[in-house]
């Protein structure tokens, strides 16, 4: 005969409390992913040079718009300034040639002068006028180069990384390239007003979600938070090497504290198909302990005291 000690265990009151939101809807899946931006960009110049002024850091918050950073521009300075005096040399030869079209045009009404002569002034002036107008392109041009050597943030948001310093050389980099492997990059930018968990979903679940479906959304730094998020998109195909697909989900709630890369779980919801009640009349929410659940068969369970026994119940 083998005897059995009881096993002593400690126990906790719950709490009540009216001030806490329960979920949307019933749970029906769990994923786990991580938080990123929708808008993000790896900002570059679009053309080659020498970084000579950088105005931004990790963490600054920029407008559409504004400069960033600025290439040394010498080089296009002097094209400018060149492409001005042609600009300038073509118009004074064009009121050369305007002049003298005028003079041949009276000394042929007087017959003093061929008809040749005048026609000939005519074409003078015509080659004057397309002279001028590709003197005024190639400004254009020049203008267009110098712009290309001041950087401004493509859309309003935060700088994530900074990936280049004052003196360093920069180059236009290929669309695509991701934040660390984008060699010759100025800055990061993301906009934090449009942040998202990108989640891996198993094949066989992917059934039970849809674009719009209900969701929360917790992450590992700020484990007391739920955010209320919604299915934005399932990528119409999977990762055979993972047999999951992957699902956007769009946080609702806003949250300083909420940065790119973070960790995040993505719990979505079935809504309820009652319409909630009041607030006033809204049920209580009951609190546990976190240190009072625990994982049986893949769900949150805690366990009552009842008449002295322990009886599992999920949540």
């Amino acid at each position: 005969r083998q005897a059995f000690s009881a096993t002593e265990v400690e126990t906790t009151a719950v709490g009540v409390s009216r001030d806490v939101q329960p979920s949307a809807g019933t749970p029906i899946l769990t994923a786990s992913g991580y938080v990123v931006a929708r808008r993000k960009a790896v900002v570059s110049a679009k053309i080659q040079g020498r970084l000579a002024d950088l105005r931004v850091e990790e963490g600054s918050v920029v407008r559409e718009g504004e400069v960033i950073a600025r290439l040394e521009s010498f080089d296009y300075e002097a094209a400018v300034a060149r492409s001005q005096a042609a600009v300038q040399r073509a118009e004074a030869d064009l009121a050369e040639y305007v002049r003298q079209l005028k003079l041949s045009e009276d000394l042929a009404a007087q017959k003093i002068v061929a008809i040749d002569q005048r026609d000939a002034a005519a074409s003078r002036v015509r080659i004057a006028e397309a002279q001028v107008a590709q003197a005024k392109a190639d400004l254009a041009f020049t203008e267009a180069q110098m712009q290309n050597t001041v950087i401004r943030a493509p859309f309003g948001g935060v700088v994530v990384k900074k990936m280049a310093e004052i003196g360093e050389s920069v180059a236009p980099i290929r669309p695509g390239m991701n934040i660390s492997t984008s060699a010759g990059a100025i800055v990061a930018l993301a906009d934090l007003a449009t942040l998202e968990v990108e989640a891996d979903v198993a094949e066989a679940n992917v059934a039970k979600v849809a674009n719009g479906q209900p969701a929360e959304v917790t992450v590992e730094a700020i484990p007391d938070r739920r955010y209320k998020a919604v299915l934005r998109q399932v990528i119409p195909t999977a990762d055979r090497t993972k047999a999951t697909v992957q699902v956007k989900v769009t946080i609702l709630d806003k949250d300083k504290d909420l940065k790119p890369e973070m960790s995040a779980k993505v719990t979505f919801l079935e809504p309820e198909k009652e319409e909630a009640a009041p607030a006033a009349t809204a049920a209580p929410v009951v609190l546990v302990p976190r240190e009072s659940v625990v994982t049986r068969d893949g769900k949150p369970t805690v366990f009552l005291l009842r008449d002295g026994k322990a009886q599992a119940r999920a949540i």
